[in-house]
C-alpha cells in the first residue's frame, strides 16, 4: 500500500476523490498537523501522570539500592 499527500486545487476534484471512496479504490484519512500531533501527545503522556511515583517514593528506591550497592560491595571487599 502506498500513502500520498494530495493537495485539492479545485473543488471538482474532490468530487472524483470521494467516488474512488465509493467505489472502494482508495481510503481517506484526515493528516493532522504537527500542533494537534504535539498536543495528543502531551495529553497521552499526562494521562499517566497519576501513575508516575512521587519524589519522596523515587528517592526510597534510590537510597534502597544505594544501600545494597554498598552491602555488596562491602561483603565483597572483606571475603
Amino acid at each position: 500500500m502506498e500513502a500520498l499527500k494530495i493537495k485539492i486545487l479545485n473543488p471538482k476534484a474532490k468530487k472524483i476523490i470521494q467516488g474512488l471512496v465509493d467505489l472502494k479504490l482508495i481510503q481517506i484519512t484526515e493528516e493532522r498537523d504537527s500542533d494537534q500531533k504535539f498536543r495528543l501527545l502531551l495529553k497521552k503522556l499526562r494521562s499517566y501522570s497519576a501513575e508516575s511515583p512521587s519524589l519522596d517514593e523515587i528517592t526510597k528506591i534510590v537510597e534502597e539500592a544505594r544501600t545494597e550497592r554498598y552491602e555488596r560491595k562491602s561483603t565483597q571487599g572483606h571475603s
